[in-house]
């Protein structure tokens, strides 16, 4: 049962620091190709903290995927 805690925690903070990592890269990409104004002088920053913004959201999304991935593989792992 401790394995199993130690490894959803494990895989719940790789969750927790990967996917607003990711996340914020893709916003940030997707917000420079389709919006011309992104990276421009009059932009102030706009884009990027947009991009920001929506990677501190997927934070706990994020922990939730890792642990869920965690247990899904203990599970898969404990039926064979």
């Amino acid at each position: 049962m401790l394995r199993i805690v130690l490894k959803s925690a494990a895989y719940g903070l790789v969750g927790l620091i990967v996917t607003p990592i990711v996340v914020s890269i893709v916003v940030l990409i997707a917000a420079h190709l389709l919006d011309p104004r992104c990276g421009t002088p009059g932009d102030s920053g706009g884009c990027e903290m947009g991009a920001v913004g929506i990677g501190m959201l997927s934070a706990l999304p994020g922990l939730a995927i890792g642990v869920a991935f965690a247990l899904l593989q203990t599970y898969r792992r404990r039926t064979k």
